[in-house]
Formats: structure tokens, C-alpha cells, sequence
């Protein structure tokens, strides 16, 4: 299972808490990075030694800030936030009243208190919505599962998307006809196949190291022998991600330092 697959499938639970636990004593999984935790270890950390959950938190705490920062800095069509409402969880979680909330936005207290209220209005809705999938899925278990996962960097989510995992066996098999770790037959034209034949070459790549231009270039020419147009729709389609000058890629999803 990969990691995108791992976080939509996570309960809210999980996903507040930024990890979950792998079957048979298998250890942690972070939702944000995919770093792996095993149970039995021992994880030295500055001075202090930790067993794995502990070790997970830290490794959250100190690498990803927070859970809620990770899932506030989402793109909207995630969080299905404004700016604004972002701005007022943003003031609320670091503790601001409403005063210094709307000095912060330079509004109204009254426009503050307003967006508090409309925010837990959604999360009512989102809880009435979540027990309806819920249900659902309980009655149609497999249907709830046949869509291929999105990918959480994806630019824009729409009807391209909209693919089912059998769909994606047969697309996947008809592109690569020589093994899944071979090369393409050829690069898709209808937007359906090209993202499916996009999200499987970004498995090719580890989303915890970092990569030079001619690195990717290697990967990509794998798969494609037009790595350049390739790269580019990797980095259009929102899978990579590099610096303004090129001189450093990564797959897209966890700010980079700038070491």
C-alpha cells in the first residue's frame, strides 16, 4: 500500500494523530513522509531514548511541525477552506482571542466571531457527511473502494480522475506491456490515461531523498525515452517539485529545507 493510499484510507483519529500502526506488530507509518517506525526499537533522539509510538510523535513534532499545521497548509480542495477561515483556525490554535484575531486580519471582532460560527457549522456538516459515507461503505464495501487514489499534491481534481482500479490494471497494462518497471510503449494522449501512466512513474521515485536534474532525467529515461516532456508534465500534474534554478527535485508533498 503507498503512502497516499494510507492517508485517505486513515480514520480522522489517525490522521489527527499523523500516524497509524501496521498489522501483526509491524510498527508506525508517519501519514506525512512514510517513515517507519518498527516496535521492539529503541530510537535515540538527542539525549533521550524513545520506543516506536513515542518515537513517531517526535519524529512528527520535529520534522512536520504538527498534524494540524500539515493539514491546514493543504491545498483547498482538501480542506475546502477560505484564506480567511484558514487565517482564523491559523489565530485559534495559537491561542488568539477574537480581538487579537481580528487586529491579526484587521476586521471586526463581530466578523471574527461570525467566521468561528460558520466553521462550526461545517464541522457538523462534515460529521453528518462522514456518517453517511460511513454507512455506505458498510453496504457497498466494495464500490467504496474501486477508485484509483488521488494523489494528495494533484493541481487540480476532476472528472480525469475519475478511474477506477480495474480501469487502471488495464491502462497500466496496455502502457506497459513489458513489465510495470519497464519502459512505456508510448506516452497517452487522452488525460485519463496520462494520469494514471504519470502517478505509476512517480512510484519510481523516493519521496524521502532529494534529486539533481540528470537523477530524474535517469529515472524518467526508464520509462520514457522523452524524459524532458516527461519531467515536465511530473512537475505540471503535481507529482515533483523542484527549486526555481532546477538544481534540486523531490516528490511533492513535504516542504524541503534548504540545505
Amino acid at each position: 500500500m503507498d503512502l497516499d493510499q494510507r492517508f485517505w484510507g486513515a480514520s480522522v483519529e489517525e490522521l489527527q494523530q499523523g500516524y497509524v500502526s501496521l498489522p501483526d506488530d509491524g510498527g508506525f507509518v508517519c501519514l506525512v513522509c512514510g517513515h517507519h517506525a518498527e516496535n521492539g526499537r529503541i530510537y535515540p533522539v538527542q539525549d533521550r531514548w524513545y520506543e516506536a509510538e513515542a518515537y513517531m510523535r517526535r519524529h512528527i513534532e520535529e520534522l512536520h511541525r504538527s498534524m494540524f499545521h500539515y493539514l491546514l497548509d493543504m491545498d483547498k480542495k482538501w480542506t475546502g477552506l477560505t484564506d480567511v477561515q484558514r487565517d482564523v483556525l491559523q489565530a485559534y490554535y495559537e491561542g488568539k482571542s477574537d480581538a487579537e484575531t481580528a487586529k491579526l486580519l484587521g476586521s471586526k471582532q463581530s466578523t471574527v466571531r461570525y467566521h468561528r460560527f460558520h466553521l462550526r457549522e461545517k464541522e457538523k456538516q462534515a460529521k453528518v457527511f462522514l456518517s453517511l459515507m460511513g454507512l455506505l461503505a458498510e453496504r457497498s464495501e466494495k464500490d467504496s473502494e474501486s477508485f484509483m487514489t488521488i494523489h494528495r499534491t494533484a493541481a487540480m481534481v476532476d472528472e480525469r480522475y475519475a478511474v477506477t482500479n480495474e480501469e487502471r490494471e488495464k491502462i497500466l497494462k496496455t502502457y506497459f506491456p513489458y513489465g510495470l518497471q519497464g519502459p512505456m510503449r508510448e506516452f497517452p494522449s487522452k488525460e485519463k490515461r496520462k494520469i494514471v501512466v504519470l502517478m505509476h512513474i512517480a512510484g519510481r521515485f523516493d519521496r524521502n531523498r532529494k534529486y539533481t536534474e540528470k537523477e530524474v532525467n535517469d529515472v524518467l529515461k526508464e520509462a520514457h525515452s522523452d524524459y524532458v516532456t516527461l519531467r515536465r508534465y511530473m512537475i505540471d500534474y503535481g507529482f515533483l517539485d523542484r527549486k526555481d534554478d532546477c538544481s534540486v527535485y523531490w516528490v511533492k508533498g513535504e516542504k524541503q529545507s534548504d540545505e
